[in-house]
Parts: structure tokens; sequence; C-alpha cells
């Protein structure tokens, strides 16, 4: 098919007259406004939050080796000052700074528990507003020495220091038995020993020695005082022995003698060991004044 030079010349000049379309690429208008908006948004909540990291890393004094008085160290953690724990710690060892002291604080009370393998309470320290408990099969006190001060168990509770001393107004009260090779009171001050409302028994297989260097001895008693030996002898040794309120045997009427006061008397047994005294004569007049006997 062939085209005359009037087609095609009319065919380039249509094509000439026509303009190129251009096609536009991005957002307008409010659009724009709007994404504008939440990107500057975005910058400020940013700069904020960077603020606010920044500011609690200030507070908190965080660094490289840890936060505030908390230190990350090789041997653990160190704390410096004061610090509060509101749920249990779990440590293996705790101390303080070499030469500083280490204070436990709290409001109601402080309590050390040692369990076993199988979640078992071994050996509980409390100490509260009620006062310290300690639970345990064995509890002892050393001296710097390592030398055994106080020990207590449930056989038996040991006393290793050299002097034990009551300070209490009312002594020491025991409800057993006693078993001491030596009971002194301090000096110049008095040693009493007394059972109010039973019996006091003191026993030993080689001898008792009550010795008072410088002041007396006084054994009193309501009813009986008893002094007895089985295999041995009672022996009173002193310049002056006074037997107070021994009662006076009465001689007969026609043996005794009238008008003189009698200052001299004998001291009479009876044959159930009772003493008695008798008015002193040229010979022994217990027999004459035996009616205490009866």
């Amino acid at each position: 098919m062939t085209m005359t030079q009037e087609q095609c010349t009319h065919r380039n000049n249509v094509q000439s007259s026509e303009k190129p379309q251009v096609y536009k690429v991005g957002i307008y208008g409010w659009r724009k406004r709007c994404l504008y908006f939440f990107v500057l948004l975005l910058m400020i909540l940013i700069l904020i939050n960077l603020a606010l990291t920044i500011w609690i890393l200030k507070v908190m004094n965080f660094t490289i080796d840890g936060m505030g008085n908390l230190r990350i160290t090789e041997k653990g953690l160190k704390l410096e000052g004061y610090s509060e724990f509101l749920q249990p710690l779990y440590a293996k060892e705790i101390q303080s700074k070499p030469g500083r002291p280490l204070f436990l604080q709290s409001s109601r009370n402080v309590s050390v528990n040692i369990v076993g393998s199988n979640n078992q309470l071994l050996t509980q320290l409390v100490t509260g507003s009620s006062g310290f408990k300690a639970q345990g099969k064995m509890f002892e006190v050393k001296s710097t020495s390592g030398k055994l001060l106080f020990s207590a168990d449930e056989q038996e509770v040991v006393v290793g220091a050299e002097r034990l001393r009551v300070m209490g107004a009312e002594g020491a009260v025991f409800s057993k038995s006693v078993e001491t090779p030596h009971v002194r009171a301090e000096p110049f001050k008095e040693l009493r020993l007394e059972s109010p409302t039973r019996s006091l028994l003191m026993e030993a297989p080689k001898g008792i020695q009550i010795l008072a260097e410088a002041g007396d001895i006084q054994a009193i008693c309501r009813n009986e005082l008893r002094l007895e030996s089985k295999d041995g002898e009672i022996s009173l040794d002193a310049r002056r022995i006074r037997l107070m309120r021994l009662p006076e045997g009465k001689a007969s009427t026609s043996s005794s003698s009238s008008g003189t006061r009698q200052t001299v008397y004998e001291v009479c047994v009876c044959p159930n060991g009772r003493l008695f005294l008798s008015q002193a004569g040229t010979g022994s007049t217990c027999q004459i004044s035996n009616n205490v006997c009866l």
C-alpha cells in the first residue's frame, strides 16, 4: 500500500502539533504535610526518649563497672553505703570493707536460715523486737584464741570461762542438781545457799569443806539441823563453843541446894542424843537432872 506525498505531509504535521505528556511521581498536598508532621513528631519523641535515657543513666549512676553503689568486680558484687533489700537475699559470703563495720537493720526482724539438701531447716538465727532466738543442734561461743567459753546442746551446757558471775539480786536458781568443784562469793560479799520450799543437799565422795577466812558461817533451819557421820567423827575445833538455848534439867527437891544462885552448869547427853544442862556439883549431876530425857 502506497501513500501519497500529501498524506505523509499531513501526518507529520499532526504529530508535530501534539504536546508530550509528563507523569508526576510523589506525595503532594495534605498528604505531604501530614507526612512531614509525623516525621517531626517522631524526631521529637526520639529526642525526649534520648534525654530521659541520659537522665536515668545519670541519676542511677550507670557506669561500666556497675550501677550506683553497686559495683561488679572479679570477686562478685560490691555495695557501698546503705542498701535496702525488699526480697530475700541469697549469697555465699557477705563482708564489709576492711576496717569498716557491717550493719544489718530491719524494721521487724533479721533471720539467718541454713537449710539442707531437701530444703529442711538445720540452723536458724532470728533477731527481732521480742528478743534473740537461735535454733540448732549445738551452740558454741569461743574466744579469739579458740578457747571454749560457752557450749550448749541437748545433753549439757558447758561454761568454759574461769569464772561464772551471776549479777542478779536473786542469785541463780537451779531446778535440778548442780555439779561444781568450787562455789565462792565475790570479795566482801555474802554467799547464800538457799532452798525456799525444798531441801538442800550437798554431796561429795571425798569431803565437803566450808571455809570463811574473814567472816562467820551460819546454818539456820526451821525444824532440825542434823550433823551425821557414818564411819567417822564430828569435830568442833574452836577456842570457844557456845550451845545456846539448851534446856535445863531440874534435880529432885531433896537433892537440890537452895540459897545460892547457880552459875556453873554441866552439859549432859541423853541416850537419844539430846543435850541438856544440869547444875554442876562436886560430882556429876546428869543422873539427878535427867527429867529432860523422859
